[in-house]
């Protein structure tokens, strides 16, 4: 995912930050609780199409941005 464009991109539901989770290709939205998927390097940023977030995954905290 790119980084220049992760900056542009907010959560549909709530504008708030989006945060990239490489091992799921999902976009996740702590505000929201919702998980926003990747698909062919397009996020499908649709509430419709975004899984609810468990209680886990809404309580871990980000982990640190890729290195370039």
């Amino acid at each position: 995912m790119d980084t220049k464009l992760l900056e542009l991109l907010v959560c549909p539901v709530t504008k708030g930050p989006l945060i990239y989770q490489r091992e799921t290709q999902e976009l996740l939205s702590r505000s929201a609780r919702l998980a926003y998927p990747i698909r062919d390097g397009i996020p499908i940023l649709l509430e419709h199409e975004a899984r609810p977030l468990t209680e886990a995954e809404a309580a871990r905290p980000p982990a640190p941005p890729a290195a370039p």
